[in-house]
């Protein structure tokens, strides 16, 4: 069993020492335990500091690309390096090395795919009123598009199955966070949770003011809900203007037979038109998304099917070169 820690980090000279030494090599079910660093285009030399702290391997990008795209690149890193559980933290030292063990436990009993640390935002001393409310908000709606339970779903600390990992398909270019969490929801994938303690770091580099943040949230959640539920989310919208569209049609009728007023209303009749025109284009929209959805589920099985035949094929290859040795020997 192999694990490997893989750290996103952007000029984090300063705190990597600290994150990497407290980074567990010994953990009782994990045969072997590596560390790979995912220097976002670091400027300070953060490579090199970790070079020198002991990290076994070090994918670098040239230029920054934001973290959704370090955590995808990461995540194949990890599947080439043979990782059977991939494990996630941040280069700030927000999230305690020494509780890696605990996040890992569900996985190794057997209990979990995936695995989130809560850092229990409602206590968290360092956090504003305002981040608190939006952090709970964020990840009730998260809850609901998901079906799961998970209580904090921006936390960036958490644990993959090999097996989940090669089942994810990231596509955001903001966050993995909750696009990880709806996709694994949909999949119908076990997810857990273990309870940390969240350090306070420096201010957040993804997040430029609140706004910003409950914008790309919203913009995250309902892409990626839209996408694996084409059919209810357009059926949600197209409701919007039938439910309306009926109602004015059946003003207009009530003022016409019942009142004897109906000359009068005749733009209630145009408007309800156009309302129930748009309403039933938009659910045909959504037929036509679910027919797609259901074309890239069968995708993205073969995709997986593909990565299983490919690890079987390398571990047959290595056997052979293993038997090979062996024999001239």
């Amino acid at each position: 069993m192999k694990l490997v820690v893989q750290i996103p980090c952007l000029n984090e000279a300063g705190t990597l020492p600290e994150t990497l030494a407290e980074i567990p090599r010994h953990i009782d079910g994990i045969d072997e335990i590596e560390i790979l660093l995912l220097d976002d285009g670091s400027t300070d030399g953060s490579a090199e500091v970790a070079r020198q702290h002991g990290v076994d391997h070090v994918v670098r990008s040239t230029r920054s690309r934001g973290l959704a795209a370090t955590f995808k690149a990461g995540i194949d890193a990890a599947l080439e390096l043979g990782a059977d559980i991939v494990v996630n933290t941040d280069g700030d030292n927000q999230y305690p090395g020494s509780a890696i063990t605990a996040l890992v436990g569900p996985i190794l009993r057997g209990e979990a795919d995936m695995v989130v640390g809560d850092r229990q935002v409602a206590s968290v001393e360092h956090f504003s009123f305002t981040k608190k409310k939006l952090q709970a908000l964020g990840s009730w709606v998260v809850r609901q598009v998901s079906g799961t339970d998970v209580p904090d779903t921006t936390s960036g600390f958490r644990a993959f199955t090999r097996q989940t990992a090669q089942r994810l398909n990231l596509v955001s270019d903001y966050t993995y966070t909750l696009e990880t969490i709806i996709q694994a929801g949909k999949k119908k994938l076990a997810i857990a949770y273990v309870p940390i303690e969240a350090r306070q770091t420096r201010p957040s580099r993804l997040i430029r003011s609140n706004w910003d943040y409950v914008k790309r949230s919203a913009s995250t959640i309902i892409r990626i809900y839209a996408m694996f539920e084409p059919l209810k989310f357009f059926s949600y919208v197209s409701a919007a203007f039938i439910v309306p569209g009926i109602a004015l049609g059946l003003r207009y009728l009530y003022f016409r037979e019942v009142l004897g007023e109906g000359q009068g209303h005749v733009q209630s009749v145009v408007l309800a038109g156009v309302l129930l025109i748009l309403g039933f284009m938009i659910f045909l929209i959504g037929l036509v998304a679910d027919i797609n959805a259901s074309s890239r589920r069968l995708l993205e099985e073969v995709l997986y099917r593909q990565r299983v035949l490919d690890d079987r094929l390398i571990a047959e290859a290595k056997n052979r070169e293993r038997e090979h040795q062996e024999t001239h020997l």
